[in-house]
């Protein structure tokens, strides 16, 4: 056989696909602390030092020391990070917005701050935020002047990324509110609806490119380590009903991401496996260059440095002497910052795994989600 010929014939049985980068204008997120970027921040009381020390050597409204997964995804895309919905000061939206907030669920929590430790920004408020706001913006560009510069335009609706962040806090609250794992997993369908009604509402506004993270290992964070220490560990520290909780949830939120592709077939839907990728660096951390996953960088206190009576950036005396809960020596090698929420190190990990598309389903890269 010719090499023409033989060329030919590859070219039929693997016919080219197109592997345009698709060009997002902007960024829509919605979700909690692991995308929040100032919501919480705005609406209550904001981190403190030594949050953001790493990357702005500030308090950046972030539960980080640094960037977010949500910052490296807008860094993607050539655009300035994602201004907060809830922020109103200095805030651009022209580039995109962020309705998450730390403390959110999917369904709206039993308590809410201040009365309780959830935020009441949930999901179906974040949706109602976002509605306001589609409509609000175009007005404020038709009026003209500075503010209409700080506003997107009408057709980036429609162009613009979707992402979403969310269902950690409703295992969380179940959990919390001393409900049985039977009891967490029997609430999970219910939430899934409450998410999938929530993206339809959202379609039905415009949106077509979702990309969606589900939930990571809750069982390896020293909150729920501490909370929970006599449940029975897998062989990474972690403790494995209440991963094995998290892991339904992605089950089933995995089965309602294909529900949405056929119901909206012109619609491009991504679900991203988040919790395989934090998961190996609780289960193998020297591989990618970190230590004691298990150990929280910026906490005070017991085996996994972790106590809920004082957290990052307060203040604890001990044998009369007031001692500040800082940050580790080294936050670039630690996976945890704060006991709940991850190091910026891990965070542009977890970002370079995922934004390979070798996370997804259909496997398709960040940069081709409009594909999907």
């Amino acid at each position: 056989m010719s090499l023409f010929l033989f060329m030919l014939l590859v070219s039929i049985l693997n016919p080219v696909v197109s592997h345009k980068s698709c060009d997002f204008p902007a960024v829509v997120n919605l979700g909690d602390s692991n995308s929040d970027t100032g919501g919480y921040a705005s609406a209550f009381t904001p981190p403190a030092s030594p949050y953001g020390e790493t990357y702005f050597h500030m308090p950046a409204r972030r539960f980080s020391d640094g960037r977010l997964t949500i910052d490296f995804i807008a860094e993607a895309f050539g655009l300035p990070f994602i201004n907060a919905y809830l922020d109103s000061v200095g805030t651009n939206f022209s580039h995109g917005i962020n309705f998450a907030t730390a403390a959110s669920t999917i369904r709206l929590p039993i308590s809410v701050i201040p009365n309780g430790g959830f935020s009441p920004f949930y999901l179906g408020l974040q949706y109602s935020q976002f509605e306001q706001f589609k409509v609000r913006s175009q007005m404020i560009r038709k009026q003209g002047g500075l503010l209409a510069s700080l506003m997107p335009k009408e057709e980036y609706f429609s162009k613009a990324l979707y992402t979403f962040d969310i269902g950690q806090n409703d295992l969380g609250e179940g959990f919390f509110s001393n409900l049985t794992i039977q009891e967490v997993n029997a609430s999970i369908p219910d939430i899934i609806n409450k998410f999938s009604a929530n993206i339809k509402n959202i379609y039905n506004l415009g949106a077509r490119f979702f990309w969606v993270h589900n939930t990571g290992p809750i069982g390896c964070l020293p909150y729920v380590l501490v909370a929970f220490a006599s449940a029975e560990k897998d062989p990474a520290g972690c403790l494995k009903p209440y991963n094995e909780v998290a892991q339904y949830f992605n089950l089933k939120l995995q089965e309602s991401i294909a529900q949405l592709r056929n119901e909206f077939p012109s619609a491009a839907f991504t679900y991203v496996d988040i919790y395989s990728v934090k998961y190996s660096l609780f289960a193998e951390p020297p591989k990618h260059g970190f230590e004691l996953p298990l150990v929280t960088c910026c906490g005070y206190g017991g085996e996994y440095n972790y106590s809920a009576a004082v957290l990052c950036g307060g203040t604890i005396t001990v044998n009369g002497t007031e001692i500040f809960v800082g940050s580790c020596d080294n936050p670039s090698v630690r996976v945890v910052w704060d006991g709940i929420h991850f190091t910026e190190a891990a965070n542009k990990f977890i970002f370079d795994q995922i934004s390979t598309g070798s996370f997804s389903d259909p496997a398709v890269p960040l940069k081709q989600a409009c594909q999907s």
